[in-house]
């Protein structure tokens, strides 16, 4: 569920330098992908409480052949640009923090700059939003906040996919049985109360020429993009939930349907074949090993929570 924001970030690098950007396939492929999960905070924080990560979203990468390594807020920005380059991906999730100010914000904001910056010189690196998420990368890549509140807490929706997914990185691989049940079933779980609008976005030239819509969604009243990708960069977002179906339990609305739980896998997948692409590596064994979320233990949340589980970090 998101936060409202109000204001956007100074790490911006020039837009014009994006537009003519090629990314091409990388010439390797690396099969021992490490993808990086972004922390976010608590609302109450307490000794070892000061920040977390839902545990679905781990699962949910691990299930399609990635290990994970959290990525701590509150670093600096030299602390995260090491990081980057042992990374192979980065997913910033759903969650109920500011993206304008909470070290979840600031820390996106780095990631987003160093991947920007690596993919313009060809060193694959992709970049993925999960609700809360996909609204940061819309207001990095825009400069400013174009979220309105929409009726989208805990509903389940069919996606009304645009012209432009049938030749999408995202969904070209999905077999056609899965794209008829993702336009005509209600599979998608969506817990977010911002979204934004078909037509703010259409409305402004940097999210238009940045972006590729490739669905929408509608909660009787406002139309509001749900599906993205870049066109030239490996950076993707959803306004929906694709972890859930297959590892959340907590609520009705979380479809767990068997098309519902293909969704999960071919989405995993998706972004674990993207980060493949990725090269990059930690400069030894050791500081691999003492990176990776295998070092914590979650801790089952679900009695309180609309997570299963959590992992907790001080």
């Amino acid at each position: 569920m998101s936060h409202i924001c109000v204001a956007s970030f100074s790490f911006l690098i020039p837009l014009t330098l994006l537009y003519s950007a090629v990314i091409s396939d990388a010439q390797k492929l690396n099969n021992r992908p490490i993808i990086g999960v972004l922390a976010q905070e608590v609302y109450s924080p307490s000794p070892g409480k000061n920040s977390y990560i839902a545990a679905s979203y781990v699962k949910y990468l691990e299930s399609a052949g990635a290990r994970v390594v959290p990525v701590m807020i509150n670093r600096t920005e030299e602390e995260y640009t090491i990081l980057f380059k042992s990374l192979n991906g980065i997913l910033f999730p759903g969650g109920e923090v500011s993206i304008s100010s909470s070290g979840y914000a600031k820390a996106a904001a780095i990631f987003y700059k160093l991947a920007l910056e690596a993919n313009l010189k060809g060193d694959y690196f992709p970049v993925w939003g999960t609700c809360l998420g996909l609204e940061a990368l819309t207001v990095l890549t825009s400069g400013k906040s174009l979220l309105s509140p929409t009726n989208t807490t805990g509903v389940s929706l069919s996606l009304n996919f645009t012209e432009e997914s049938k030749d999408s990185r995202m969904f070209k691989d999905f077999p056609e049985d899965l794209m008829t049940s993702l336009a005509n079933e209600a599979i998608t779980e969506n817990s977010h109360q911002w979204s934004v609008t078909t037509e703010d976005f259409n409305g402004d030239e940097n999210l238009k020429k940045f972006y590729r819509v490739l669905s929408t969604n509608t909660d009787g009243q406002t139309e509001f993009v749900s599906t993205i990708e870049a066109y030239d960069f490996p950076i993707y977002g959803t306004q929906w939930h694709p972890e859930k179906n297959a590892f959340e339990w907590t609520k009705a609305n979380i479809p767990h349907s068997p098309a519902a739980i293909k969704t999960t896998f071919y989405m995993a997948q998706f972004l674990v074949n993207e980060a493949k692409k990725s090269l990059h590596k930690f400069p030894s064994r050791d500081e691999e090993l003492n990176a990776l979320i295998y070092n914590y233990q979650p801790t089952y949340t679900g009695w309180k929570s609309a997570f299963e589980q959590k992992y907790y970090f001080d």
